[in-house]
């Protein structure tokens, strides 16, 4: 299991790298805001890791394994920011959060998660997620509209 900065170093290398095809160091460090001696050992640790292919004094690119966490982390931080938008919080704030949790919570929450993202996707405009943003505004919880005769 990786750890939250083992994971924090693979998206920024995958960010970068998905726009210029690698990554240096001076990259990393700026993005993290760290010093360049610790991205060079980290580095060098991910790269004992078989996370990604590196050398020194050149660009890093992800190996399959580093890609494959860094979608992965992609997905994860992309579950939580929208369940936390269903939830009506700013999307800058939902962004945010979202790189936080995302290395903290269990996989069979982000799982979970998931499926109730994708499940509230599926349904065009539910009243209840209406009824529950104006409960957060007004604290007011209203009547249920029925829709169905007894």
């Amino acid at each position: 299991m990786p750890t939250i900065k083992t994971e924090e170093y693979i998206e920024v290398i995958y960010e970068v790298t998905k726009k210029k095809g690698y990554a240096r160091v001076k990259d990393v460090a700026e993005m993290l805001d760290v010093g360049l001696s610790t991205v060079s050992e980290m580095f060098q640790k991910l790269s004992n890791e078989g996370l990604i292919n590196y050398e020194k004094y050149s660009g890093v690119t992800l190996t399959d394994d580093g890609e494959n966490l860094a979608i992965m982390l992609n997905k994860r931080h992309a579950t939580i920011r929208n369940f936390l938008n269903l939830l009506g919080l700013p999307a800058d704030f939902a962004d945010k959060e979202a790189c936080v949790l995302e290395h903290v919570m269990e996989k069979e929450t982000i799982d979970r998660l998931t499926c109730f993202v994708e499940f509230i996707g599926e349904i065009d405009n539910p009243l209840w997620l209406e009824r529950f943003k104006k409960y957060c505004k007004t604290g007011d919880i209203g009547k249920c509209p029925r829709h169905y005769e007894d």
